[in-house]
């Protein structure tokens, strides 16, 4: 069976796993053999497992790489590389202009993108934060690492959509998409002088992973601030919808997983249909923004 390496960031986060598991699936169902690797959110770490994928002998290399970037570049050097070897290319979660060049350079061998739309995530995130916030209010944002199309994306879709609310972003912190990156921006902010000025009326961050730990930091620090509303984004079934039924989460959005359809470009390449353009797939609200307005209602 032809071989699809899949090259993801870190086990330890729930999306991340489901992502594995949409790119395992798809492969069963498509009669590919599928290897996922791990970068444990290690940019250095990340290109040495494609390199070593790209410049191995001819018959043991991938018919495809189908990679989530750790670095905010997008790996161009790489994709480059994997060109030059006839290795088909499938970037997950933002579309960079040096893959039109590559689709020029390299017309017989697969070169796309699959992604969420980023700053529609942003737009809803702050349609959600205006039905919790009627009135306006600060927020606290803590956003993906910063040279990433994934964070810049969603805070542009967020600053746009809150104009002329009443809210404001007051602090914008960057975790790592992680729990543990997430408490630990909390925390550090929450013990500067500067936190101590106001209370904000909602903490919004760009992913539920983040969002548990900002929410375990605020806690274990600031006890008074419990109830204070937390936005996350990824909306897992078990994870952020969950979270948000049992009222650990506010609000959450539902991004779908990009891996799968990733995988589907590949087999439609290898069985001879012509590259596709790049595909940008749409979130969802959860919960819904009229259920969001009710139990705000319910609450007061």
């Amino acid at each position: 069976m032809p071989k699809v390496v899949v090259s993801l960031l870190t086990e330890e986060q729930e999306f991340q796993r489901m992502q594995a598991a949409d790119a395992r699936s798809a492969a069963a169902r498509l009669g590919l053999d599928v290897d996922v690797v791990f970068a444990e959110n290690n940019a250095v770490l990340q290109i040495q497992q494609l390199f070593q994928r790209v410049h191995a002998p001819p018959d043991e290399r991938p018919a495809a790489l189908v990679v989530e970037s750790v670095a905010g570049d997008g790996l161009e050097r790489v994709a480059r590389n994997a060109a030059r070897a006839e290795i088909g290319w499938v970037l997950l979660n933002w579309s960079l202009a040096y893959l039109e060049a590559l689709r020029k350079d390299h017309p017989g061998i697969l070169m796309s993108s699959v992604a969420a739309d980023e700053e529609e995530i942003g737009r809803i995130q702050a349609r959600q934060l205006r039905a919790l916030l009627p009135a306006g209010g600060h927020v606290v944002c803590v956003q993906g690492p910063a040279d990433t199309p994934a964070a810049q994306g969603r805070m542009r879709g967020l600053e746009a959509g809150i104009q002329g609310s009443g809210i404001e972003v007051r602090s914008s912190l960057h975790g790592d998409w992680t729990e543990a990156g997430g408490e630990r921006v909390i925390s550090q902010w929450l013990r500067l002088k500067t936190s101590e000025a106001f209370r904000p009326e909602a903490i919004v961050c760009q992913n539920d992973a983040m969002a548990v730990g900002a929410r375990r930091a605020v806690r274990a620090v600031r006890k008074e601030w419990t109830e204070v509303p937390h936005l996350g984004c990824d909306g897992l079934p078990d994870g952020g919808r969950k979270l948000v039924e049992v009222g650990e989460l506010a609000a959450t959005v539902i991004k779908p997983t990009t891996t799968g359809r990733a995988v589907e470009l590949v087999a439609a390449a290898l069985g001879g249909s012509p590259a596709p353009p790049n595909l940008v797939l749409h979130s969802t609200p959860w919960p819904p923004e009229e259920e969001l307005v009710k139990r705000r209602n319910d609450a007061r």
